[in-house]
């Protein structure tokens, strides 16, 4: 009985302690399984996480390229506007006013136009000494203030009134070409720019200034050569589509170097050098000009026969539109620097002037004819005598050639005074005494003797 009990109980216990060990391997189990159920839903976490990330920066990298692309139609449509804002197109040109002012046989320019507020005023020469025509025509403008005087050459007819012009008006700057004169309408002229607070320039080929919209292009001279007229300095305007070319009396030689140093001579409007003479507008410079327009400056009637005929011919022939202050009193071009139209103070049609007289001068005593007024029998006058009358001017009477004004035939009847010489006398204007005639190349003490001694000379004011 007892061994029964016995060996029941010990079924109970083995049953009891299978039963635990049969708990803690299915616990072990269950903690193995639960382990990789974690795992792989941390490993299924893991992946989801990183596939969230891969379409998060898909997303971030699809969102600023089309952020980009946005930016790019953005600036491109703002490019497109700003193209077709107005305020970004080159802003139109205010006009400009080129004033070629009737100033008898000498020249002078005034280019008149402004860039917002701002005026601006260039004069192109002076006029002639003798005359107050320059300074009145700027003051009829209400013109106080001048940018920029450009001078061509020292002679009295290009020069004249800058002494007085630098007095009443405040200049900024003054060009020359660096030659001087003997004559006292350069000295005076000379020392009003000194004394003055303008600036002073002698310009050479090759160099562009921009005055406000107005650019300057100098075509000449490279170098000086002493000769007043070959070193005129030479100008290209240009506003705008719109050129004007100025050439003072520079010679046709001159013209060819402008060609040949490969300068842009091509303009619309051309002021024909040294007041339409022959001695300038050599046919190959204007076909390079190639102008529609052909402007001179020269006195009605003037005793040098501007404009000469040949270079009438030449700028007809061509079909270029011919205007001169002496026909047509002050020329006035307008432009916007795309078009321009041109008005005038008189109507009249330009034809060719009468030819200079055709005197030549002849060696030694001069003209013979001229000097009939001296008796062949007169003794020789002692040299003290000669001093005399080298000091002092013969009397004059109501016939005597004043050398300040008479006409260019008129003062070929002094004697030594040929045509070579008389444009010399001309351009050298004004004269204090006979005596200035020294000035002049060729006329010496000797020669002031004769011509005081035949007593058609004498001084105007």
């Amino acid at each position: 009985m007892h061994k029964k009990r016995y060996w029941i109980i010990g079924i109970f216990i083995f049953i009891v302690l299978l039963g635990a060990i049969l708990d803690d391997e299915h616990e072990k189990t269950e903690e193995n399984i639960n382990d990789k159920q974690t795992e792989e839903i941390d490993q299924d976490e893991e992946e989801n996480t990183e596939t969230e990330n891969i379409k998060e920066n898909q997303e971030e990298n699809e969102e600023d390229k089309q952020g980009e692309e946005e930016e790019e139609e953005n600036n491109t449509s703002e490019a497109e506007n700003e193209e077709e804002t107005p305020k970004d197109k080159p802003k139109p040109l205010s006009d400009l006013k080129a004033h070629f002012i009737d100033v008898g046989q000498a020249d002078a320019t005034l280019f008149q136009y402004s860039d917002g507020s701002k005026d601006y005023h260039i004069l192109f020469d002076t006029g002639d000494w003798n005359r107050k025509d320059v300074v009145s025509y700027l003051q009829a403008q209400a013109i106080d203030t001048i940018d920029l005087i450009v001078i061509s050459h020292p002679h009295a007819d290009h020069i004249g009134q800058l002494a007085d012009i630098m007095n009443q008006f405040k200049v900024h700057e003054v060009w020359m070409s660096g030659n001087t004169a003997s004559s006292q309408t350069f000295q005076r002229a000379a020392e009003a720019v000194l004394s003055s607070e303008a600036g002073y320039e002698e310009p050479r080929a090759g160099e562009i200034y921009d005055i406000g919209p107005l650019s300057l292009e100098v075509l000449h001279p490279s170098s000086l050569s002493g000769d007043l007229n070959q070193d005129s300095i030479s100008i290209r305007f240009s506003y705008g589509e719109i050129a004007f070319l100025l050439t003072g009396d520079a010679y046709k030689q001159n013209e060819i170097a402008m060609i040949n140093q490969n300068a842009s001579v091509d303009a619309d409007i051309l002021q024909l050098g040294h007041h339409g003479s022959n001695t300038s507008t050599d046919p190959r410079f204007l076909d390079a000009v190639n102008p529609d327009l052909a402007i001179y400056s020269a006195s009605s009637n003037n005793s040098y026969g501007h404009p000469h005929a040949e270079v009438v011919s030449l700028i007809q022939n061509k079909g270029i539109d011919l205007y001169g202050t002496d026909v047509h009193g002050t020329i006035v071009v307008t432009t916007d620097g795309k078009d321009y139209e041109l008005s005038t103070n008189k109507q009249g049609k330009v034809t060719a002037g009468s030819p200079p007289s055709s005197k030549t001068e002849k060696k030694g005593k001069g003209n013979k004819s001229k000097a009939s007024s001296k008796p062949k029998t007169e003794p020789k006058k002692e040299e003290p005598k000669k001093e005399e009358a080298k000091k002092d001017n013969p009397p004059t009477n109501n016939n005597c050639i004043d050398l300040n004004h008479a006409s260019l035939e008129k003062l070929q009847e002094i004697i030594h005074i040929g045509p070579v010489r008389v444009e010399d006398l001309v351009e050298l204007r004004p004269y204090q005494s006979i005596d200035d005639l020294t000035k002049i190349k060729g006329i010496g003490p000797a020669r002031i003797i004769d011509i005081k001694e035949q007593g058609l000379a004498c001084v105007g004011g």
